[in-house]
């Protein structure tokens, strides 16, 4: 839910796909938090503006440049001193939350933190990435992928103690499996969960062998498959609308969006140059659906 007052702006609400966790979407020109304690680990990226943390005795200063990681029942405060703007994005881990993050990492613990304040730019990154696609929440593969990334970057460079996840074996037949599950049921709900019972795998192992067979995620190469389909359904005649749906696409609009990125045209040109046939261009879009199709 959203609040307002003099200023300030906060959304806070339930992820969907992890249970257990909390987000926090806060823009403030004016707010101190007075000494508290959460019963979670805390997990916060400035996006602009500053504060000043003081997080079990320690004080530091966090901006733009630094993410902030807090313990369960640590006890911190903040304040903003002469920053005029705070505005950052926070996530908040209950201990049902870790628990499935450990089941996903297929490990018993999660890591402790002894640091509050970390400068690692690609550590923000993916984690501001990871909180604008759980707040968009019209991608649950995708979402799920960032989310074992990026806490899987904080464990192993920060965290201490904790269990190791394992690397997933080399198996080309569970790689085919893996394939064979994605282009059966590509216009359908595949989550990373159902991927990694198929595997018999974490969810953790089942992303790093994808990366290491064909050199691309399981979300990246749902959308290769995604695409192809876009492809066949325009070629047939069907409508931009019927042809997103039927590819697996949320809706047209994100049919478009994919479509201009791998191919550099829209849906629509590649429809016109099919139906007019090898002169209008169709074989230039073929092409480039053919080249950017990874290879086992």
């Amino acid at each position: 839910m959203a609040r307002r007052d003099t200023g300030n702006y906060s959304m806070f609400w339930q992820s969907r796909l992890i249970r257990g966790l909390s987000l926090l979407h806060a823009d403030f020109s004016r707010h101190d938090y007075a000494p508290h304690t959460h019963d979670a680990f805390v997990i916060a990226v400035t996006e602009s503006g500053s504060a000043e943390i003081a997080n079990s005795g320690v004080t530091g200063k966090v901006d733009a440049s630094t993410i902030f990681v807090s313990n369960p029942e640590e006890r911190q405060s903040a304040r903003m001193g002469d920053s005029v703007r705070w505005r950052y994005r926070a996530f908040y881990l209950t201990q049902r939350a870790i628990d499935d993050l450990a089941r996903r990492f297929g490990v018993h613990d999660v890591p402790y933190f002894m640091e509050s304040m970390i400068s690692d730019a690609d550590l923000i990154a993916r984690f501001a990435r990871l909180h604008r696609a759980l707040a968009r929440d019209d991608d649950e593969l995708l979402a799920d992928e960032l989310a074992i990334e990026a806490f899987g970057k904080l464990f192993g460079r920060y965290g201490r103690g904790g269990g190791r996840a394992e690397r997933a074996p080399r198996d080309h037949a569970v790689m085919k499996r893996l394939l064979a599950l994605m282009r059966e049921r590509h216009a359908e709900h595949v989550s990373l969960d159902d991927l990694a019972r198929t595997a018999g795998l974490t969810s953790f192992q089942v992303i790093g062998l994808f990366k290491r067979a064909v050199g691309v995620t399981p979300h990246a190469y749902l959308l290769h498959i995604r695409m192809n389909a876009a492809c066949r359904h325009l070629k047939r005649g069907h409508s931009l609308a019927e042809s997103a749906l039927a590819a697996g696409f949320c809706d047209q609009a994100a049919m478009n969006k994919h479509f201009k990125r791998s191919y550099g045209i829209t849906p629509l040109q590649f429809a016109r140059a099919a139906r007019d046939g090898p002169t209008g261009g169709a074989r230039h879009a073929i092409s480039a659906n053919t080249a950017r199709r990874p290879q086992l």
